[in-house]
């Protein structure tokens, strides 16, 4: 499932981590070492044409950790201070790099990124949202493919 389907299932959720990671240019992706640890890293991420894109520079530890293993989370910058203004945001899925040189153009015209690049389009297994309500209770929204936004609340 990748953003586009996300964003029509459920556009309020979509919207609020689109603007999370809107809000800050880097934000933390995490993948996993060749000995199965795991690795973070920052990087730049971008929402365009229904995807959530992953760009990175040619033979970057987290480029070659996802050529090897696609899986990753990825967390959006918290901001300063501790008011995570909006709550704060977490997607994980599957990184699948893109040969297609047309599709590879396209991204460079609209973002410029450096050249040469890695450019991964992503899979969504899940998207969760954590935030404070009314100074009182702490509340999850998770979201799986197929199933619906769950809210957990507690105090």
């Amino acid at each position: 499932m990748n953003w586009a389907d996300f964003s029509s299932a459920e556009p309020d959720l979509a919207r609020t981590v689109e603007q999370r990671f809107g809000a800050f240019t880097h934000h933390t992706l995490a993948t996993l070492r060749k000995d199965g640890s795991p690795r973070t890293t920052g990087l730049e991420v971008r929402f365009l044409n229904g995807e959530l894109w992953l760009g990175m520079m040619p033979d970057s530890r987290k480029a070659r950790d996802l050529l090897r293993d696609p899986r990753f989370a990825l967390q959006a910058n918290p901001g300063e201070g501790q008011t995570l203004g909006g709550g704060d945001v977490r997607i994980s899925g599957l990184a699948r790099e893109v040969a297609d040189s047309a599709v590879k153009a396209a991204y460079s015209e609209e973002v410029e990124p450096p050249e040469p690049f890695h450019l991964f389009r992503t899979e969504l297994t899940e998207v969760v949202r954590t935030y404070v309500e009314d100074d009182t209770y702490l509340v999850v929204q998770v979201w799986k493919p197929g199933e619906p936004v769950r809210t957990l609340k507690r105090t």
